[in-house]
């Protein structure tokens, strides 16, 4: 396999779709609620929506320090975490008899464990 694009591209990349992804999921979990009145669950989906977000920054921090092809699949998968977050909460694709909050919980569930098992299976192995 070729070797991966210049890493230090991906990581300015990488930083930059997961900044704007952030603002545009908080953006629609705050679009989603602006009917309800209750503040404090506003503000437990806003953070539990932006959780993700934050965990793959704070790996983005220390991931300098791994092999390039490790960092670039990493780097692969915030594009996909994020670009599948977007479409999934800005209602692109629904699921029949959803409600947004559905979306609003399971999202980052699934972007947490995608998350976990990345790390999990790029330990194992020598890049």
């Amino acid at each position: 396999m070729a070797d991966p694009p210049n890493p230090k591209i991906l990581r300015v990349l990488s930083f930059v779709v997961l900044i704007l992804g952030a603002v545009g999921s908080l953006e629609f979990v705050l679009n989603a609620g602006r009917q309800n009145r209750s503040f404090i669950l506003i503000a437990l989906f806003a953070i539990w929506t932006l959780s993700p977000f934050l965990g793959l920054l704070a790996i983005n921090a220390i991931i300098y320090r791994w092999p390039p092809r490790k960092r670039f699949y990493f780097y692969l998968m915030m594009f996909v975490l994020t670009t599948v977050a977007l479409v999934s909460y800005s209602g692109l694709i629904r699921l029949p008899g959803a409600r947004p909050a559905f979306i609003f919980l399971v999202v980052p569930l699934v972007s947490w464990l995608a998350i976990i098992i990345t790390l999990r299976l790029s330990e194992g192995k020598k890049a």
